[in-house]
């Protein structure tokens, strides 16, 4: 699996993200605050959930101001409730004030998505099924969101296009087929001396065994099925290759979904259906 949470990765991160937001300077702190005052602010709870981005905010802080201080009091996927402190910071005022607003954008969606997804990989408690995310992200955040949910206890599925091959239904349609996509998909990886996972979509029961004739692949997403044919579904793969559930599955279906069987399923609702936490940082 590609490393996106490597330090270079979540460095240019933070410098696209500072100079989106900075350009050629934060005018109204540079225009208001001495140069050389000294300030102290704390992130604080207004809401509850499970905390995500508080390492990423640390690297936020010092990628501003590399002598500003900060003391955390509550780590990545801590259970938070309103009032709570998450960290505190010290140093040049104006350092503090140009990195606040990227570091709680980033902490309040990315706890959102944790939370979110704890309460569903606390669903499937039990079972042997586990959570999925998925690339229904938002373009230029995948690394957080991604970051997020795995924060909240879910797997990541492929980061991008370029870590696994992903056959699905419009794929299929293209090259003409199954067999057809399998097969271009594997010589295409021994051409180019790449190796990558290939997953397949299938979008029925007929498909599935059309997949089980041709082989060569490594996990099959019974894309929309209902619990009646991914129960037949996982009982004709019977082990030779991982199963995926995905379509529309939510809170009342996960479950279910689950104890039909399947390795995993993955939930596009995890990173795109999320309200985010209420977090603010004070000075004090």
């Amino acid at each position: 699996m590609f490393n996106y949470l490597a330090p270079e990765y979540i460095k240019n991160f933070i410098r696209t993200a500072l100079t989106e937001d900075v350009g050629d300077g934060d005018h109204t702190s540079l225009s208001t605050i001495p140069d050389t005052a000294i300030g102290r602010a704390r992130l604080l709870v207004k809401d509850s959930g499970i905390l995500a981005g508080v390492d990423l905010a640390k690297m936020i802080f010092a990628e501003v101001d590399k002598d500003l201080s900060v003391e955390i009091l509550l780590q990545d996927g801590a259970a938070i409730e309103m009032g709570n402190i998450v960290l505190t910071v010290e140093g040049k005022s104006q350092s503090i004030l140009t990195a606040e607003r990227l570091v709680l954008n980033c902490m309040q969606r990315m706890s959102g998505i944790a939370t979110y997804t704890h309460s569903m990989a606390k669903l499937l408690e039990g079972t042997k099924t586990k959570l999925l995310d998925t690339r229904k992200t938002t373009p230029n955040f995948r690394l957080c969101e991604k970051w997020a949910c795995k924060i909240g206890g879910a797997e990541n599925h492929r980061y991008a296009l370029y870590d696994m091959i992903l056959i699905k239904d419009n794929h299929v349609d293209y090259a003409g087929g199954i067999h057809n996509a399998i097969t271009k998909a594997n010589t295409y990886l021994k051409e180019k001396g790449k190796n990558l996972q290939i997953e397949i979509e299938v979008r029925n029961l007929d498909e599935l065994n059309q997949v089980l004739e041709t082989g060569h692949i490594h996990r099959i997403m019974l894309d929309n099925f209902s619990f009646e044919n991914i129960r037949k579904a996982v009982k004709l793969v019977d082990g030779r290759y991982t199963t995926e559930a995905s379509g529309g599955i939510n809170e009342t279906t996960i479950r279910e979904y689950a104890e039909c069987g399947v390795d995993y399923i993955s939930v596009g609702a995890l990173t795109h259906h999320i309200a985010s936490l209420d977090l603010s940082l004070k000075a004090f």
